[in-house]
C-alpha cells in the first residue's frame, strides 16, 4: 500500500478526526474505529519527530486504534530535532528519529527529568537523487557530493560550477555537466540532514577547516514529499531523502549509487540490510520512561510497535526490518 493510500484508508478506517500525513508538515491524529479486539483503553498518545520514522508509526497507530477506539493518537513528523525538542521538554510520550540523540538533546532530557528508551525499530537507507532525465550522473563519492552540496560549492547554479573544486579535493565523478544544478533536500531539523553530513561531508569538512553544513542556498523542506517534487520537477536535480520515499517514487527519480572507496553501490533492500550501501542508517522510537509507566495506553501502543504485527509495518512502509529486535525488546522489556 502507498503512503497515500495508506492515509485514505486512516480516514476511512477513523471517519472521525484525521489529517493526512503528508510526510513531514502534518499530523495524523487517530480517535477511534471499528474495534477488533473490544479494547478498554483510554486517553491520549503524543508522537512527533522523524518524518522518515513517522510512515512508520502512523501504520502502527492506525492498526491499534482499530482494537482501541478510545485512545487518540496523534502522529507528527516535523523532523527529528523538532521531535527530541518536544521529548526532553515532556511534551510528548514517543519521539521519532531517523538517528541517535545528541548529546545536547540529552542534557536537556536529564536537565528537565526526563528519562527515556531508545528502541530501534528499522533501517533505512539515506537516498541521493536526480531526475530520470539526468542520465549523466548515476554514481557519486564524498568528494563529488561535497563539491556539489557542501559549504564551499555556495553560488553554483550548474554541475560544472563545482569542477575545480571537485578536481582540487579529488572527486573521482568530475568533471560534471553543464547543466542547471538544482538541489532539494531536508533543512537543518531533520535527522536525515545531519546523518548525511556525517556520511558525506564530515571528514572532508574537517581537513579542509569548514563547518559540516550544506551550502544554504538550496531548497531545504521539512516535507519528503515536498522534496521528491523537487527533485522529479527539474531535468538536472540533485537532493535525498530516506529511501521509502525514493522507493515509491521510483517512477519520478533516479537513485545515484555511492562509492565509498569500494566501488558504486545502489541502494536496495539487500544493500540497506547487509550495510553495504554506505548511507544506511538506524531508525529509532525513543519512549518517555514516565510516559510508559503511567499511561496505560502508552504502554500497550509500544507493546504492540514491538509485535510481530507492528514491527512488520516498517517494510510496509517501505523500510528494513532488523534481523534480530532481541536487543530492541530486552530494552523495553526491562525499563
Amino acid at each position: 500500500m502507498t503512503r497515500k493510500l495508506a492515509t485514505a484508508a486512516l480516514l476511512l478506517v477513523v471517519a472521525l478526526s484525521a489529517v493526512a500525513c503528508g510526510g513531514g508538515d502534518a499530523a495524523t491524529t487517530t480517535t477511534g474505529g471499528g474495534s477488533t479486539t473490544g479494547g478498554s483503553l483510554s486517553g491520549s498518545i503524543d508522537i512527533s519527530g522523524s518524518s522518515t520514522v513517522e510512515p512508520i508509526s502512523a501504520r502502527v497507530a492506525e492498526a491499534f486504534s482499530a482494537a482501541n477506539p478510545d485512545v487518540a493518537i496523534k502522529v507528527e513528523g516535523p523532523g527529528t530535532g523538532d521531535g527530541a525538542q518536544l521529548l526532553c521538554t515532556g511534551q510528548i510520550d514517543i519521539a521519532d528519529a531517523s538517528r541517535t540523540l545528541k548529546d545536547e538533546e540529552k542534557a536537556l532530557c536529564a536537565e528537565n527529568g526526563v528519562e527515556f528508551i531508545e528502541l530501534q525499530v528499522g533501517i533505512d537507507g539515506i537516498t541521493v537523487m536526480t531526475s530520470p532525465e539526468n542520465t549523466a550522473i548515476s554514481c557519486l563519492a564524498d568528494a563529488d557530493l561535497y563539491a556539489l552540496m557542501g559549504p564551499e560549492s555556495l553560488g553554483f547554479e550548474t554541475w560544472s560550477d563545482a569542477n575545480a573544486l571537485a578536481a582540487e579535493i579529488g572527486a573521482p565523478n568530475a568533471p560534471y555537466p553543464d547543466a542547471d544544478l538544482t538541489i532539494t533536500a531536508p533543512g537543518e531539523g531533520s535527522g536525515t540532514y545531519d546523518t548525511f553530513l556525517e556520511f558525506a561531508f564530515k571528514s572532508i569538512a574537517a581537513d579542509r577547516g569548514q563547518d559540516l553544513v550544506m551550502r544554504p542556498d538550496y531548497v531545504a523542506s521539512p516535507n519528503d514529499n515536498v522534496i521528491i517534487e523537487g527533485i522529479a520537477g527539474s531535468p538536472s536535480s540533485l537532493g535525498f531523502v530516506g529511501y521509502a520515499f525514493y522507493v515509491e517514487n521510483q517512477d519520478r527519480v533516479t537513485g545515484i549509487a555511492i562509492d565509498a572507496g569500494g566501488g558504486c553501490v545502489a541502494p536496495t533492500d539487500a544493500t540497506i540490510a547487509d550495510g553495504s550501501y554506505p548511507f544506511s542508517r538506524p531508525l529509532f522510537i525513543y519512549v518517555n520512561k514516565e510516559a510508559a509507566a503511567t499511561k496505560p495506553e502508552v504502554a500497550a501502543f509500544v507493546d504492540y510497535y514491538l509485535s510481530a504485527d507492528g514491527l512488520a509495518t516498517v517494510s510496509e512502509a517501505g523500510y528494513i526490518p532488523m534481523s534480530d529486535y532481541s536487543a530492541t525488546l530486552e530494552a523495553w522489556q526491562s525499563r
